[in-house]
């Protein structure tokens, strides 16, 4: 671990990249869509625009900082926050100041531009806590662990690979696998990120995953992916609540990693129209045996559900089906 000369802050900073707009030669900024970054993978898939002429993309950006910290300890003063956009292929850099939140919370938020013209595949975005320490302006007393990814070509927000779907026998695997041979799946968190294990030896399976058989095969194999989805969002967020630590008052934080970013993509589904704050105290409230734990587990299977398109998809798979009988009456 590197030594600094200096007091740094001990708590975690935390990045989230909200929103990105694009603009090409002329005309205003068009929004992305949110599939273009991934909150898990900390990916943004700049190549998922459906224009290929855009200039430049402006990324707003959400970090959480430890306020109370710097507020206590008093080692800081003129604390500021700031985005660092880098690549280091064509030493492209940029910098922006990001604002305290309004509500005196822990985020600061702000907006970076990233010029097309001076990045060839992928920037690093970081986000640095700068204060004066010491009588010594310019210091930097903390950043985030883990940079996201600003990827200029690709078409999917993916770090390594892909959300991790890897086919295996239940009955010959792993030995944590053969409880479940019966199961035609299962969702693994113990790595990087979460994955799914299909069951090679669940009958059919591997061909209606495929998805290139008949129309009824592609059909069925939209609806399984999407139940897929939904029980990844569904375990993931149940890790990263596992084991919240807490402040001395015995206010919830958010994980430093991918769990943080889990919980502030759900929670406004589970908890609508509170803060990400507010509605994390809620959880860890219930959690604690203050609230209904059931009425929790119906919210987090609706936001699960929002988060893998099941209503889009049974939506889709009802018309097709109601189209293929009008189709074999006819």
């Amino acid at each position: 671990m590197r030594a600094f000369p200096y007091p740094r802050l001990n708590g975690a900073i935390t990045a989230r990249v909200t929103a990105i707009r694009l603009r090409g030669p002329h005309g205003p900024r068009e929004q992305l869509d949110t599939k273009a970054y991934s909150v898990i993978e900390q990916v943004v898939a700049l190549g998922r625009a459906e224009r290929d002429d855009w200039r430049t993309a402006r990324i707003s950006l959400t970090a959480d900082i430890p306020v109370r910290e710097i507020e206590s300890k008093g080692h800081w003063s003129d604390v500021s926050v700031v985005a660092v956009l880098t690549e280091g292929a064509t030493n492209a850099r940029t910098v922006s100041r990001l604002e305290p939140a309004t509500d005196g919370g822990r985020g600061w938020t702000g907006e970076i531009e990233l010029d097309r013209d001076h990045h060839l595949d992928r920037a690093t975005l970081t986000v640095h806590v700068v204060a004066t320490v010491g009588g010594v302006a310019g210091r930097i007393i903390a950043s985030t662990d883990h940079e996201w990814l600003i990827d200029v070509t690709s078409e999917d927000p993916i770090r390594d690979r892909q959300l991790d779907i890897s086919m295996v026998s239940f009955a010959r695997g792993a030995e944590w696998l053969r409880g479940f041979r019966d199961a035609p799946w299962v969702v693994d968190i113990s790595g990087r990120v979460p994955g799914v294990r299909l069951n090679s030896d669940f009958e059919g399976l591997v061909a209606l995953v495929d998805d290139r058989g008949s129309k009824v095969e592609q059909m069925v194999s939209e609806m399984l992916l999407s139940q897929m989805c939904t029980d990844v969002w569904t375990a993931v967020f149940h890790t990263a609540i596992g084991d919240l630590e807490l402040e001395d008052d015995g206010t919830p934080l958010f994980p430093p990693d991918w769990r943080g970013a889990v919980l502030r993509e759900m929670l406004p589904d589970i908890f609508p129209g509170r803060s990400d704050d507010d509605a994390l105290r809620e959880v860890q409230i219930r959690q604690s045996g203050g609230g209904s734990w059931a009425d929790l587990q119906a919210r987090i299977q609706y936001a699960a559900a929002r988060r893998a398109e099941v209503p889009k998809t049974l939506a889709t798979t009802v018309r097709d089906i109601a189209r293929l009988d009008q189709e074999s009456n006819a």
